[in-house]
């Protein structure tokens, strides 16, 4: 089903849903049809409004890559943004939810199709129906204005992404645990797959503000200026965290590893205290009742006396030793 804003050349709006056919416009009447999740359609939008074949049938797969092409009458837009769902009983978002909104842009219409809510969308179409001044200035216009939404929905997540690598840096400097290498890598995985979406929509925005397109005016195309500097601003924080994760990833490894040589350390240590303590235990636990120059050994108290003694003072002497050395 389509939902439809038109704006009559008088000025006057008018907002319809759930049509089941939607026509191209009069002269002079610019119209904003929004499609959503209905495939069989898209064959109605190519009768109605001359679609290119090829441009309906990416429109059938919502796996495209942020792309602008060009045809007789009207431009074909791929934008992708994303959305965090909600946080769990942790705090922290369990991955990303990716949105793909395809656009046909002509000269007095905007036609947009998603298979998903977009809250961005949403936005803007409540927008225009409250100020309809917004589409008198053009759907193009219109489009910069869900263009922009999209874009800026971005910015809070890399901004948690960037207070959680903060705290993940402090915690791996005092008690790194393995939850935290885990969830350094599921940031990385999330940065990765951003960069990916959001570096190619850089290149679209450049082609609106710059080609000289009838179908996008000199006015409006300033605006998807402000879109491709936004583009560049949030590749550029991604960049930055990507330089912290891997920050993070190092200050992990370099803690574990100096834990573990604490821990070899104080190992050896006491295994050093313990090698001459079994070499005496050892000594006077021969099973021989006779030694040369010490008859019947095994019965004196001196002897025990001594190796009492051995095994109290062994211990402290190499305990000192090692404080004087600074091993410890």
């Amino acid at each position: 089903m389509f939902r439809v804003v038109d704006l009559a050349p008088g000025g006057e709006l008018s907002v319809q849903e759930n049509l089941e056919d939607v026509a191209l416009p009069d002269e002079g009447t610019l119209r904003w049809v929004d499609l959503h999740g209905e495939e069989k359609s898209l064959e109605k939008l190519r009768q109605e409004y001359s679609f290119h074949p090829l441009a309906i049938e990416d429109c059938r797969v919502f796996d495209q890559r942020p792309k602008l092409e060009e045809y007789k009458d009207h431009l074909f837009l791929v934008t992708q943004s994303f959305s965090t769902p909600e946080a769990g009983s942790g705090g922290q978002h369990a991955g990303l939810d990716l949105h793909e909104l395809h656009a046909f842009l002509g000269k007095n219409y905007l036609v947009t199709v998603h298979s998903s809510h977009i809250s961005a969308l949403e936005q803007v179409r409540q927008r225009v129906i409250d100020n309809p001044s917004l589409l008198e200035r053009g759907v193009d216009f219109v489009y910069y204005l869900i263009a922009s939404r999209l874009v800026e929905e971005n910015f809070p997540i890399l901004d948690c992404v960037t207070d959680e690598l903060e705290e993940i840096e402090d915690r791996v400097l005092s008690t790194p645990v393995r939850t935290d290498l885990n969830r350094i890598f599921e940031l990385k995985r999330r940065l990765v797959l951003m960069r990916k979406v959001l570096s190619p929509q850089r290149d679209t925005m450049v082609m609106l503000a710059r080609r000289g397109d009838l179908r996008v005016s000199e006015r409006t195309a300033l605006y998807f200026r402000d879109v491709h500097d936004q583009l560049v601003r949030l590749n550029e924080s991604i960049e930055a965290n990507r330089d912290l994760l891997s920050n993070a990833l190092d200050a992990y490894l370099s803690a574990v590893s100096n834990r573990t040589n604490e821990i070899m350390k104080y190992l050896t240590l006491l295994s050093a205290v313990f090698l001459p303590l079994a070499f005496i235990v050892g000594f006077f636990g021969q099973n021989f009742e006779d030694l040369p120059g010490a008859p019947q050994w095994t019965r004196s108290d001196a002897l025990m006396y001594l190796m009492l003694t051995l095994c109290l003072a062994t211990p402290l002497v190499m305990f000192t030793w090692f404080r004087v050395r600074r091993w410890l």
